[in-house]
């Protein structure tokens, strides 16, 4: 490969630019080349709608291909979450990294903890998946909360709180601590209250299909574990036919005897933002030797919930 710097390409926000920074500093160690970051702006960044209202699948991600696609930067990286579960056939995802804690957190007013939140606090959040989840845990434990939905980055986010406007607000923990401000958060959900939303925690990392000598390069920041994990994730949410904004929840983790892994769990749900229906199921098994393998566990775990009425609980469905 030359010396010449390559490009990447990134969304504006902190958070895009502080995680697109870390991964522009792993390739220059891998390829000896320097990185420069090109800054791009999504229609994700400028519409002020809620994700839900806008067709959240993509919104974040699309004038980023396209940049990829004109040759206008190398390679690009995203917040896995953000990316549609299809990839275009001219566009490789080279490498998933070691994926960050995928939990959501609480940043509270008194430095409060979730289930200490006073009786009608409001909890402001833009996502689907949290708001079913956080109003089903509440309707089981006798919490009186109101989710309130907001847009905007970290900063605006928190403000809420800082102003007194909401009680709390919802945020993933990755992202919290990419920008260097998980002191900040009151409290973590566990994922058995709150499941993230499907790649939550993880990078993709992409660039054009046809560049070989990048995508080996690329693939070196790979780590096998989160892309088997994640694919299974990514595979429920496709056979689902949701898309980034629905309100579904998935991780896949890896169970371990002692230093040994021995199986790998999925656990989704999918719910109504009002907390009253919820489809909830898990399924364990081997860890899976193949891509393949895992995207048909995602699949399987997908048809259980669809056969028990998942797809009437998920609004409008992607397309």
């Amino acid at each position: 490969m030359s010396s010449k710097a390559l490009r990447l390409g990134t969304r504006r926000s902190k958070l895009a630019m502080a995680q697109s920074g870390q991964v522009a500093d792993a390739v220059s160690q891998v390829t000896g080349r320097p990185v420069e970051l090109v800054e791009i702006t999504t229609y994700g960044d400028t519409s002020r709608e809620q994700l839900a209202q806008i067709g959240g699948t993509g919104v974040f991600v699309t004038a980023l291909r396209e940049a990829l696609l004109k040759g206008e930067v190398d390679f690009a990286v995203h917040s896995l979450k953000d990316l549609p579960t299809g990839q275009p056939d001219q566009l490789a995802l080279a490498a998933i990294p070691q994926r960050e804690d995928p939990r959501d957190v609480i940043v509270a007013r008194d430095a409060l903890k979730f289930t200490d939140l006073p009786r009608g606090a409001r909890i402001g959040t833009g996502s689907p998946r949290r708001m079913a989840q956080l109003n089903a845990y509440a309707r089981g434990h006798g919490l009186d909360i109101e989710t309130v939905p907001i847009r905007g980055n970290v900063d605006t986010r928190i403000g809420f709180v800082r102003d007194g406007e909401l009680d709390a607000v919802v945020l993933a923990a990755a992202g919290l601590n990419r920008i260097g401000r998980g002191d900040e958060v009151t409290d973590f959900l566990s994922v058995d209250t709150v499941l993230p939303a499907p790649g939550q925690g993880a990078l993709a990392i992409e660039c054009a299909a046809d560049n070989a000598d990048l995508i080996a390069a690329l693939g070196e920041l790979d780590d096998p574990f989160t892309r088997v994990a994640v694919t299974a994730e990514r595979s429920l949410l496709a056979a689902l036919e949701a898309g980034c904004s629905a309100p579904v929840g998935a991780l896949a983790d890896l169970l371990a005897d002692g230093q040994i892994v021995k199986e790998m769990r999925l656990r989704a749900v999918v719910g109504t933002t009002d907390g009253t229906r919820m489809v909830q199921l898990s399924t364990t098994g081997p860890v899976p030797e193949t891509y393949d393998r895992a995207m048909a566990l995602g699949c399987e775990l997908a048809a259980e919930m669809l056969a028990q009425g998942a797809a009437g609980l998920m609004g409008e469905r992607a397309q």
